[in-house]
Protein backbone atom coordinates (compact mmCIF):
# COMPACT_ATOMS: atom_id res chain seq x y z
CA UNK A 1 0.00 0.00 0.00
CA UNK A 2 1.39 3.15 -1.30
CA UNK A 3 1.97 6.14 1.15
CA UNK A 4 -0.90 7.88 -0.62
CA UNK A 5 -3.46 5.24 0.14
CA UNK A 6 -2.21 4.90 3.50
CA UNK A 7 -2.89 8.71 4.38
CA UNK A 8 -6.04 8.44 2.38
CA UNK A 9 -6.94 5.44 4.86
CA UNK A 10 -6.15 7.07 7.84
CA UNK A 11 -8.73 10.23 6.64
CA UNK A 12 -10.93 8.47 5.89
CA UNK A 13 -10.83 6.24 9.45
CA UNK A 14 -10.77 10.09 11.36
CA UNK A 15 -13.68 11.42 9.33
CA UNK A 16 -16.22 8.50 10.52
CA UNK A 17 -18.86 9.64 12.06
CA UNK A 18 -18.48 7.00 14.44
CA UNK A 19 -15.73 8.59 16.49
CA UNK A 20 -17.19 11.86 17.29
CA UNK A 21 -19.82 9.30 18.88
CA UNK A 22 -17.50 7.14 20.80
CA UNK A 23 -15.94 10.73 21.99
CA UNK A 24 -19.87 12.06 23.30
CA UNK A 25 -20.70 8.64 24.94
CA UNK A 26 -17.03 8.97 26.64
CA UNK A 27 -17.71 12.56 27.70
CA UNK A 28 -21.58 11.23 29.14
CA UNK A 29 -23.50 12.33 26.12
CA UNK A 30 -26.23 9.13 25.09
CA UNK A 31 -29.29 9.96 21.87
CA UNK A 32 -32.29 8.93 23.80
CA UNK A 33 -34.43 6.50 23.02
CA UNK A 34 -37.02 8.92 21.40
CA UNK A 35 -34.53 8.06 18.10
CA UNK A 36 -35.71 4.70 17.70
CA UNK A 37 -38.34 4.11 15.56
CA UNK A 38 -40.55 2.75 17.85
CA UNK A 39 -40.36 5.50 19.92
CA UNK A 40 -41.11 8.02 16.88
CA UNK A 41 -43.94 5.64 16.36
CA UNK A 42 -45.06 6.06 20.04
CA UNK A 43 -44.42 10.15 19.41
CA UNK A 44 -46.73 10.14 16.52
CA UNK A 45 -49.57 8.16 18.65
CA UNK A 46 -49.04 10.81 21.28
CA UNK A 47 -49.43 13.49 18.76
CA UNK A 48 -52.88 12.16 17.88
CA UNK A 49 -54.08 12.61 21.59
CA UNK A 50 -52.02 15.89 21.93
CA UNK A 51 -55.23 17.14 23.55
CA UNK A 52 -56.26 14.21 26.30
CA UNK A 53 -55.33 16.48 29.80
CA UNK A 54 -52.79 15.20 32.16
CA UNK A 55 -53.68 11.72 33.65
CA UNK A 56 -51.83 8.38 35.02
CA UNK A 57 -47.95 8.04 33.73
CA UNK A 58 -46.45 11.16 34.88
CA UNK A 59 -43.57 10.53 31.95
CA UNK A 60 -46.61 11.07 29.39
CA UNK A 61 -48.09 15.07 28.80
CA UNK A 62 -50.10 16.52 26.01
CA UNK A 63 -49.24 19.82 24.53
CA UNK A 64 -49.63 22.33 26.68
CA UNK A 65 -50.87 25.89 25.27
CA UNK A 66 -48.32 28.53 24.79
CA UNK A 67 -48.62 32.34 26.65
CA UNK A 68 -51.19 34.54 24.82
CA UNK A 69 -49.42 36.39 22.12
CA UNK A 70 -46.59 33.38 21.86
CA UNK A 71 -45.63 33.31 17.68
CA UNK A 72 -44.90 29.75 18.25
CA UNK A 73 -47.62 27.26 17.54
CA UNK A 74 -48.27 24.63 20.53
CA UNK A 75 -46.46 22.07 18.42
CA UNK A 76 -43.21 24.36 17.62
CA UNK A 77 -39.71 22.40 17.65
CA UNK A 78 -39.17 26.03 19.51
CA UNK A 79 -40.94 24.37 22.45
CA UNK A 80 -37.92 22.09 24.54
CA UNK A 81 -36.39 22.66 27.71
CA UNK A 82 -33.56 21.55 30.09
CA UNK A 83 -35.53 19.94 33.10
CA UNK A 84 -34.04 19.41 36.02
CA UNK A 85 -34.78 15.74 37.71
CA UNK A 86 -37.51 15.68 39.97
CA UNK A 87 -37.46 14.14 43.56
CA UNK A 88 -37.38 10.15 43.25
CA UNK A 89 -37.73 10.06 39.62
CA UNK A 90 -35.80 10.45 36.06
CA UNK A 91 -35.84 13.53 34.40
CA UNK A 92 -38.47 14.31 31.48
CA UNK A 93 -37.45 16.27 28.72
CA UNK A 94 -39.91 18.16 26.37
CA UNK A 95 -39.87 18.51 22.57
CA UNK A 96 -42.94 19.83 20.42
CA UNK A 97 -44.73 19.99 23.92
CA UNK A 98 -44.27 16.46 24.16
CA UNK A 99 -42.54 13.81 26.79
CA UNK A 100 -39.11 12.14 25.98
CA UNK A 101 -38.94 8.85 27.01
CA UNK A 102 -36.81 8.48 30.16
CA UNK A 103 -32.83 8.28 29.75
CA UNK A 104 -30.80 6.85 32.33
CA UNK A 105 -31.60 7.29 35.70
CA UNK A 106 -28.46 9.41 36.61
CA UNK A 107 -28.79 11.73 33.15
CA UNK A 108 -30.05 14.83 32.77
CA UNK A 109 -31.90 16.28 29.56
CA UNK A 110 -30.18 18.81 27.24
CA UNK A 111 -31.54 20.06 24.24
CA UNK A 112 -29.61 22.47 21.56
CA UNK A 113 -27.29 24.80 22.62
CA UNK A 114 -28.30 27.36 20.35
CA UNK A 115 -30.92 27.00 17.62
CA UNK A 116 -30.69 28.33 14.27
CA UNK A 117 -33.32 31.45 13.85
CA UNK A 118 -33.10 31.24 10.45
CA UNK A 119 -34.07 27.56 9.64
CA UNK A 120 -35.92 26.64 12.45
CA UNK A 121 -33.63 23.90 12.96
CA UNK A 122 -32.95 22.57 16.69
CA UNK A 123 -30.13 20.07 17.92
CA UNK A 124 -31.58 16.88 19.64
CA UNK A 125 -32.67 16.11 23.13
CA UNK A 126 -29.92 14.20 24.91
CA UNK A 127 -29.28 12.57 28.10
CA UNK A 128 -26.10 14.10 29.98
CA UNK A 129 -24.54 12.48 32.62
CA UNK A 130 -21.16 14.49 32.66
CA UNK A 131 -22.83 18.40 33.47
CA UNK A 132 -19.00 19.76 34.23
CA UNK A 133 -17.96 18.89 30.96
CA UNK A 134 -21.03 19.80 29.33
CA UNK A 135 -21.17 23.46 30.73
CA UNK A 136 -17.04 23.32 30.07
CA UNK A 137 -17.49 22.41 26.03
CA UNK A 138 -20.15 24.76 26.09
CA UNK A 139 -18.20 27.58 27.38
CA UNK A 140 -15.45 26.11 25.06
CA UNK A 141 -17.78 26.27 21.88
CA UNK A 142 -18.88 30.09 22.60
CA UNK A 143 -15.07 30.90 22.29
CA UNK A 144 -15.54 30.73 18.44
CA UNK A 145 -19.22 32.24 18.65
CA UNK A 146 -20.26 36.02 17.99
CA UNK A 147 -21.08 36.87 21.97
CA UNK A 148 -17.27 36.23 22.64
CA UNK A 149 -15.92 38.00 19.74
CA UNK A 150 -18.19 41.15 20.09
CA UNK A 151 -16.83 41.42 23.84
CA UNK A 152 -13.10 40.03 23.19
CA UNK A 153 -12.01 42.54 20.34
CA UNK A 154 -13.25 45.67 22.53
CA UNK A 155 -12.03 44.42 25.79
CA UNK A 156 -8.66 44.81 23.98
CA UNK A 157 -9.15 48.53 22.32
CA UNK A 158 -10.67 50.27 24.77
CA UNK A 159 -9.14 48.58 27.70
CA UNK A 160 -5.65 46.45 26.86
CA UNK A 161 -3.67 47.43 24.37
CA UNK A 162 -5.57 48.62 20.55
CA UNK A 163 -2.57 47.96 18.28
CA UNK A 164 -2.82 44.60 19.62
CA UNK A 165 -6.38 44.64 19.09
CA UNK A 166 -6.28 45.84 16.15
CA UNK A 167 -3.65 43.42 14.51
CA UNK A 168 -5.55 40.18 16.17
CA UNK A 169 -8.85 41.74 13.99
CA UNK A 170 -7.08 41.08 10.97
CA UNK A 171 -5.39 37.73 11.70
CA UNK A 172 -9.65 36.90 12.84
CA UNK A 173 -10.92 38.27 9.46
CA UNK A 174 -7.71 36.35 7.30
CA UNK A 175 -8.26 33.30 8.82
CA UNK A 176 -11.96 33.17 9.13
CA UNK A 177 -12.70 34.21 5.69
CA UNK A 178 -10.50 31.66 4.19
CA UNK A 179 -11.75 29.12 6.32
CA UNK A 180 -15.49 30.08 5.17
CA UNK A 181 -14.39 29.99 1.32
CA UNK A 182 -12.88 26.66 1.56
CA UNK A 183 -15.62 24.98 3.47
CA UNK A 184 -17.88 25.94 0.24
CA UNK A 185 -14.98 24.57 -2.22
CA UNK A 186 -14.57 21.29 -0.86
CA UNK A 187 -18.47 21.07 0.67
CA UNK A 188 -18.25 18.41 3.35
CA UNK A 189 -21.02 17.65 4.98
CA UNK A 190 -21.44 17.76 8.83
CA UNK A 191 -21.34 14.59 10.58
CA UNK A 192 -24.31 11.90 9.95
CA UNK A 193 -27.07 11.90 12.85
CA UNK A 194 -27.13 9.23 14.24
CA UNK A 195 -25.01 8.06 15.12
CA UNK A 196 -23.63 11.09 16.30
CA UNK A 197 -25.97 13.45 18.40
CA UNK A 198 -26.40 17.16 17.20
CA UNK A 199 -25.95 19.25 20.95
CA UNK A 200 -25.53 21.98 18.29
CA UNK A 201 -27.29 23.46 15.08
CA UNK A 202 -26.60 26.77 14.94
CA UNK A 203 -24.04 26.20 11.82
CA UNK A 204 -25.78 23.11 10.76
CA UNK A 205 -26.34 24.37 7.12
CA UNK A 206 -22.80 25.22 6.92
CA UNK A 207 -20.13 22.79 5.41
CA UNK A 208 -17.85 20.49 7.87
CA UNK A 209 -14.10 21.15 6.60
CA UNK A 210 -12.24 22.66 7.99
CA UNK A 211 -13.55 23.63 11.57
CA UNK A 212 -13.21 27.74 11.47
CA UNK A 213 -14.14 27.35 15.19
CA UNK A 214 -10.58 25.02 15.28
CA UNK A 215 -9.04 27.80 13.29
CA UNK A 216 -9.67 31.07 15.47
CA UNK A 217 -9.15 28.72 18.75
CA UNK A 218 -5.40 27.60 17.40
CA UNK A 219 -4.63 31.59 15.69
CA UNK A 220 -5.97 33.84 18.31
CA UNK A 221 -4.09 32.66 21.31
CA UNK A 222 -1.32 32.23 19.24
CA UNK A 223 -1.34 35.38 17.71
CA UNK A 224 -1.93 37.08 21.50
CA UNK A 225 1.41 35.91 22.34
CA UNK A 226 3.18 36.41 19.13
CA UNK A 227 1.86 40.17 19.47
CA UNK A 228 2.37 40.36 23.29
CA UNK A 229 5.74 39.17 24.51
CA UNK A 230 8.48 41.43 24.18
CA UNK A 231 5.84 44.20 24.24
CA UNK A 232 4.23 43.11 27.52
CA UNK A 233 6.20 42.04 30.07
CA UNK A 234 5.48 38.11 31.42
CA UNK A 235 6.80 34.76 31.23
CA UNK A 236 6.54 32.85 27.86
CA UNK A 237 5.65 29.98 29.91
CA UNK A 238 2.06 31.48 30.57
CA UNK A 239 1.78 31.96 26.49
CA UNK A 240 2.84 28.25 26.15
CA UNK A 241 0.56 27.19 28.83
CA UNK A 242 -2.54 29.25 27.24
CA UNK A 243 -1.94 27.88 23.48
CA UNK A 244 -2.99 24.74 24.16
CA UNK A 245 -5.44 24.74 26.73
CA UNK A 246 -7.21 27.00 24.83
CA UNK A 247 -6.76 25.59 21.17
CA UNK A 248 -7.98 22.29 22.75
CA UNK A 249 -10.84 23.36 24.42
CA UNK A 250 -12.63 24.80 21.31
CA UNK A 251 -11.73 22.05 19.42
CA UNK A 252 -12.70 19.12 21.72
CA UNK A 253 -15.74 21.32 22.23
CA UNK A 254 -16.78 20.94 18.66
CA UNK A 255 -16.30 16.81 18.73
CA UNK A 256 -18.37 17.19 21.49
CA UNK A 257 -21.17 19.10 20.46
CA UNK A 258 -21.85 16.86 17.15
CA UNK A 259 -20.50 19.30 14.56
CA UNK A 260 -17.29 17.80 13.33
CA UNK A 261 -15.56 15.05 12.94
CA UNK A 262 -11.91 14.58 14.07
CA UNK A 263 -10.47 14.99 10.72
CA UNK A 264 -12.29 18.65 10.76
CA UNK A 265 -10.38 19.44 13.41
CA UNK A 266 -7.22 18.47 12.54
CA UNK A 267 -7.15 20.09 9.22
CA UNK A 268 -8.66 23.17 11.23
CA UNK A 269 -5.80 23.69 13.16
CA UNK A 270 -2.94 23.21 10.88
CA UNK A 271 -4.85 25.25 8.31
CA UNK A 272 -4.57 28.17 10.80
CA UNK A 273 -0.69 27.39 11.66
CA UNK A 274 -0.33 27.82 7.90
CA UNK A 275 -2.55 31.09 7.35
CA UNK A 276 -0.25 32.63 10.27
CA UNK A 277 3.02 31.16 8.73
CA UNK A 278 2.57 33.05 5.45
CA UNK A 279 0.42 36.48 6.44
CA UNK A 280 1.91 37.26 9.94
CA UNK A 281 5.11 38.89 8.89
CA UNK A 282 2.27 41.43 7.05
CA UNK A 283 0.15 42.27 10.04
CA UNK A 284 1.93 44.92 10.82
CA UNK A 285 2.31 46.64 7.21
CA UNK A 286 -1.49 46.49 7.40
CA UNK A 287 -2.52 48.07 10.36
CA UNK A 288 0.48 51.18 9.53
CA UNK A 289 -1.61 50.87 5.51
CA UNK A 290 -5.02 51.09 7.54
CA UNK A 291 -4.31 54.20 9.72
CA UNK A 292 -2.04 56.49 7.71
CA UNK A 293 -2.43 55.88 4.07
CA UNK A 294 -4.51 58.35 2.54
CA UNK A 295 -6.90 56.36 0.62
CA UNK A 296 -7.14 53.58 3.04
CA UNK A 297 -10.85 54.23 3.21
CA UNK A 298 -11.58 53.21 -0.58
CA UNK A 299 -9.31 50.31 -0.64
CA UNK A 300 -10.81 48.91 2.95
CA UNK A 301 -14.24 49.23 2.30
CA UNK A 302 -13.99 48.16 -1.65
CA UNK A 303 -11.48 45.41 -1.32
CA UNK A 304 -13.77 43.85 1.72
CA UNK A 305 -16.62 44.57 -0.05
CA UNK A 306 -15.72 42.80 -3.09
CA UNK A 307 -14.77 39.54 -1.33
CA UNK A 308 -18.06 39.52 0.12
CA UNK A 309 -19.01 39.43 -3.38
CA UNK A 310 -17.22 37.16 -5.20
CA UNK A 311 -15.35 34.84 -2.96
CA UNK A 312 -17.57 32.10 -3.57
CA UNK A 313 -21.25 30.48 -4.62
CA UNK A 314 -23.40 28.22 -2.53
CA UNK A 315 -25.24 25.63 -3.93
CA UNK A 316 -27.44 26.00 -1.70
CA UNK A 317 -28.54 28.69 1.24
CA UNK A 318 -26.20 28.21 4.36
CA UNK A 319 -25.46 30.50 7.00
CA UNK A 320 -21.98 30.90 5.42
CA UNK A 321 -22.60 33.82 3.29
CA UNK A 322 -23.79 35.31 5.80
CA UNK A 323 -20.89 35.02 8.64
CA UNK A 324 -18.08 35.93 5.76
CA UNK A 325 -20.11 39.26 5.43
CA UNK A 326 -20.22 39.56 9.19
CA UNK A 327 -16.52 38.89 9.92
CA UNK A 328 -15.81 41.19 6.28
CA UNK A 329 -17.74 43.67 7.37
CA UNK A 330 -16.31 43.88 11.10
CA UNK A 331 -12.94 43.87 9.69
CA UNK A 332 -14.25 46.75 7.27
CA UNK A 333 -15.49 48.84 10.24
CA UNK A 334 -12.61 48.32 12.95
CA UNK A 335 -10.22 49.17 9.92
CA UNK A 336 -12.00 52.17 8.77
CA UNK A 337 -12.43 53.52 12.53
CA UNK A 338 -8.88 53.35 12.91
CA UNK A 339 -8.18 54.87 10.14
CA UNK A 340 -10.26 58.09 10.93
CA UNK A 341 -9.36 57.71 14.24
CA UNK A 342 -5.78 57.63 13.69
CA UNK A 343 -5.90 61.42 11.47
CA UNK A 344 -8.43 63.35 13.79
CA UNK A 345 -5.51 62.59 16.28
CA UNK A 346 -7.20 60.19 18.83
CA UNK A 347 -4.16 58.12 19.37
CA UNK A 348 -5.29 54.95 21.57
CA UNK A 349 -2.06 53.60 21.30
CA UNK A 350 0.55 53.72 24.36
CA UNK A 351 3.18 55.85 23.47
CA UNK A 352 6.02 53.34 23.88
CA UNK A 353 4.62 51.32 20.98
CA UNK A 354 8.25 49.19 20.37
CA UNK A 355 9.43 49.34 24.03
CA UNK A 356 8.03 46.24 26.82
CA UNK A 357 5.27 48.37 28.57
CA UNK A 358 5.81 48.10 32.59
CA UNK A 359 3.83 46.38 34.91
CA UNK A 360 1.36 49.23 35.97
CA UNK A 361 -0.58 49.37 39.54
CA UNK A 362 -3.79 48.38 39.15
CA UNK A 363 -6.21 51.12 41.15
CA UNK A 364 -9.33 50.83 42.26
CA UNK A 365 -10.39 53.90 40.02
CA UNK A 366 -8.55 52.42 37.19
CA UNK A 367 -10.11 48.96 37.37
CA UNK A 368 -13.58 50.62 37.76
CA UNK A 369 -13.17 52.88 34.65
CA UNK A 370 -12.63 49.73 32.76
CA UNK A 371 -15.34 48.09 33.48
CA UNK A 372 -17.71 50.95 32.98
CA UNK A 373 -15.71 51.16 29.30
CA UNK A 374 -16.82 47.91 28.67
CA UNK A 375 -20.70 48.08 30.23
CA UNK A 376 -20.69 51.10 28.33
CA UNK A 377 -19.47 50.85 25.28
CA UNK A 378 -21.17 47.11 24.70
CA UNK A 379 -24.75 48.93 25.19
CA UNK A 380 -23.45 51.61 22.66
CA UNK A 381 -22.18 48.53 20.25
CA UNK A 382 -25.88 46.26 20.54
CA UNK A 383 -28.09 49.75 20.34
CA UNK A 384 -25.91 50.30 16.68
CA UNK A 385 -26.15 46.81 15.69
CA UNK A 386 -30.05 46.72 16.63
CA UNK A 387 -30.62 50.14 15.25
CA UNK A 388 -28.99 49.20 11.83
CA UNK A 389 -30.71 46.07 11.45
CA UNK A 390 -34.09 47.26 11.72
CA UNK A 391 -33.29 50.08 8.78
CA UNK A 392 -31.06 47.94 6.26
CA UNK A 393 -33.59 44.66 6.09
CA UNK A 394 -36.22 46.46 5.34
CA UNK A 395 -34.73 49.48 3.12
CA UNK A 396 -32.57 46.16 1.12
CA UNK A 397 -36.14 43.89 0.79
CA UNK A 398 -37.89 47.77 -0.78
CA UNK A 399 -34.98 48.37 -2.74
CA UNK A 400 -34.68 45.33 -4.63
CA UNK A 401 -38.59 44.40 -4.20
CA UNK A 402 -38.32 41.16 -1.67
CA UNK A 403 -41.43 40.55 0.29
CA UNK A 404 -40.57 41.52 3.96
CA UNK A 405 -43.65 40.53 5.57
CA UNK A 406 -41.32 37.13 6.86
CA UNK A 407 -38.06 38.78 7.93
CA UNK A 408 -36.41 34.67 8.05
CA UNK A 409 -37.11 34.27 4.21
CA UNK A 410 -35.75 37.51 3.10
CA UNK A 411 -33.15 37.33 5.23
CA UNK A 412 -32.11 33.94 3.44
CA UNK A 413 -32.30 36.52 -0.47
CA UNK A 414 -28.50 37.19 -1.31
CA UNK A 415 -29.74 40.98 -2.03
CA UNK A 416 -30.62 41.41 1.35
CA UNK A 417 -28.62 39.31 3.60
CA UNK A 418 -25.23 40.97 2.50
CA UNK A 419 -26.05 44.32 3.05
CA UNK A 420 -27.60 44.01 6.39
CA UNK A 421 -24.47 41.82 7.49
CA UNK A 422 -21.94 43.91 5.77
CA UNK A 423 -23.43 47.28 6.60
CA UNK A 424 -24.15 46.54 10.44
CA UNK A 425 -21.28 44.69 11.19
CA UNK A 426 -19.53 47.26 9.52
CA UNK A 427 -20.66 49.65 11.83
CA UNK A 428 -20.50 47.61 15.06
CA UNK A 429 -17.05 47.94 13.46
CA UNK A 430 -16.60 51.56 13.66
CA UNK A 431 -18.37 52.00 16.69
CA UNK A 432 -15.61 49.76 18.12
CA UNK A 433 -12.64 51.87 17.05
CA UNK A 434 -14.43 55.41 16.46
CA UNK A 435 -17.88 56.27 17.72
CA UNK A 436 -17.03 54.36 21.13
CA UNK A 437 -13.66 56.20 21.99
CA UNK A 438 -15.13 59.65 21.40
CA UNK A 439 -17.64 59.27 24.06
CA UNK A 440 -15.38 57.59 26.34
CA UNK A 441 -13.12 60.39 25.85
CA UNK A 442 -16.33 63.33 25.92
CA UNK A 443 -17.52 61.75 29.27
CA UNK A 444 -13.92 61.05 30.89
CA UNK A 445 -13.44 57.57 30.78
CA UNK A 446 -10.06 57.68 29.26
Amino acid sequence: MSLRQRLAQLAGLLQEPQKVASFQRLCGVEALPSRSPAAAADRREDEGEAEVPLTGDPRRRGRQPGPPGDPQPPGSDRNQCLTKPASGGAPNGVRNGLAAELGPAKSRVAGALRRNSLTGEEGELAGVSNWPLYYLFCFGTELGNELFYITFFPLWIWNLDPLVGRRLVIIWVLVMFLGQCTKDIIRWPRPASPPVVKLEVFYNSEYSMPSTHAMSGTAIPIAMILLTYGRWQYPLTYGLILIPCWCSLVCLSRIYMGMHSILDIIAGVLYAILILAVFYPFVDLIDNFNQTYKYAPLVIIGLHLALGIFSFTLDTWSTSRGDTAVILGSGAGIAYGSHVTYNMGLLLDPSLDLLPLTRPSITVTMFGKAILRIFLGMVIVLIVRDIMKKITIPLACKIFNIPCDDVRKARQHTEVELPYRYITYGMVGFSITFLVPHIFLFIGLF
